[in-house]
C-alpha cells in the first residue's frame, strides 16, 4: 500500500515546488527616478496571502530593504536609507508579481538584490542594479588663449559634470586621429555621488588645428561632443619678430624706391647722350654738305 501511495505524495511534492524569476541582466536606472526589481514566482498550489513572504535584501551586507509576510509590509527591520523609498505591488502577489519599486534611486543604491518568496516552502534569486547619469554637454578651454606662437604647448581641457559612472573620453584632430594617450584624468564626485570630469589635453600649437572631445556615457549608450579650432586669429608673432619684419619691410621699400631713382636717373642720362650724339651728327652732316657745295677758284 506504501509503495501505492509513494508516487502520488511525490506528485504533489512536485506541483508545490516554488520558482522564483529576476532579469539575467542588470537593471539600468535612471538616478533619481524611480526604478522596478522585477522579480516573479510560480507556485501551481493555490495559496492564501496570509501564507506569502517576500523578503528583498542587500545580497552582499543581507540588509533588509523590504519585507512582506502575514498579509501586509513588515518594514521594523528596515535599512534606513531605504526608509519611504520602497513599495511592493499588493494587489498583483497573488499573481505571482513581487517585483520591489525603488522610489528616486541614488548613486548609493547600486548592487546586488536578493528577492525571497515564501509560500510553505521558498527560492530566491539575485540581480543587479546599476544607476546612471547623463553627462552634462562638454565644453573644451584653451591654455593659454592669448598671446599663443607657433610651437607653444599648450593645455586643452574638456569638463563634463553630473554624470555617473564614470564616461569615457576620446580626444581627436581635425584628421581624425586619436590623441588620447596625451591625456591625463580627474573625477570629483559631489555630494550625491554624480561625478565631475576633467581631461585635458596637451598639445605643441599648430595655426588652423581643430580638437575635438568626446565624453561617452557606456551604460546609457550617449555621448556628448565639443570641439575648438585655433585659427591664425589666436596666434601672435613675438614681439621682436613683428619689429624685425617691420623693419626688413622698410629697408626692402627703401631699397626699391632707391633703384627705381638710380634707373632713372640713368635712363634720363642714356637719352640725354643719345639727344647730344644725334645733333652733333646732324651738324656734322651739315658742314660736310656745305663744303662740297663751294665752287674752286682757279
Amino acid at each position: 500500500m506504501l509503495s501505492l501511495l509513494l508516487p502520488a505524495v511525490l506528485v504533489v511534492q512536485a506541483l508545490a515546488v516554488m520558482e522564483v524569476h529576476v532579469p539575467e541582466l542588470p537593471v539600468v536606472a535612471l538616478h533619481g527616478s524611480d526604478a522596478t526589481l522585477n522579480c516573479s514566482f510560480s507556485f501551481t498550489s493555490p495559496f492564501d496571502l496570509s501564507e506569502l513572504s517576500v523578503f528583498w535584501q542587500l545580497t552582499d551586507t543581507k540588509r533588509s530593504v523590504h519585507e512582506y509576510w502575514n498579509g501586509r509590509d513588515q518594514l521594523a527591520d528596515q535599512a534606513e536609507k531605504f526608509a519611504n523609498r520602497t513599495s511592493l505591488f499588493p494587489t498583483q502577489l497573488g499573481m505571482g508579481n513581487a517585483s520591489l519599486l525603488l522610489h528616486q534611486v541614488k548613486v548609493t543604491d547600486e548592487g546586488s538584490y536578493t528577492c525571497f518568496v515564501r509560500v510553505q516552502n521558498y527560492s530566491s534569486a539575485a540581480l543587479l542594479l546599476q544607476v546612471a547619469a547623463p553627462y552634462s554637454k562638454p565644453v573644451v578651454t584653451l591654455e593659454p588663449d592669448t598671446n599663443l606662437r607657433p610651437g607653444d604647448e599648450v593645455a586643452l581641457t574638456c569638463v563634463a559634470y553630473g554624470g555617473y559612472p564614470e564616461a569615457d573620453v576620446l580626444w581627436q584632430d581635425g584628421a581624425g586621429r586619436n590623441l588620447t594617450q596625451n591625456i591625463s584624468n580627474s573625477l570629483v564626485a559631489n555630494e550625491k555621488g554624480l561625478f565631475s570630469m576633467t581631461s585635458v589635453l596637451t598639445v605643441v600649437l599648430e595655426p588652423n588645428s581643430t580638437y575635438s572631445c568626446r565624453v561617452t556615457n557606456q551604460l546609457l549608450a550617449v555621448e556628448g561632443l565639443a570641439s575648438v579650432t585655433i585659427s591664425g586669429q589666436n596666434i601672435a608673432f613675438p614681439p621682436v619678430a613683428l619689429w624685425v619684419t617691420i623693419g626688413l619691410a622698410v629697408c626692402l621699400l627703401g631699397l626699391l624706391i632707391a633703384l627705381a631713382a638710380v634707373c632713372r636717373r640713368k635712363i634720363k642720362e642714356s637719352c640725354e647722350e643719345a639727344r647730344r650724339e644725334a645733333e652733333e651728327a646732324k651738324e656734322l652732316e651739315e658742314e660736310e654738305s656745305k663744303t662740297a657745295m663751294t665752287p674752286l677758284k682757279s
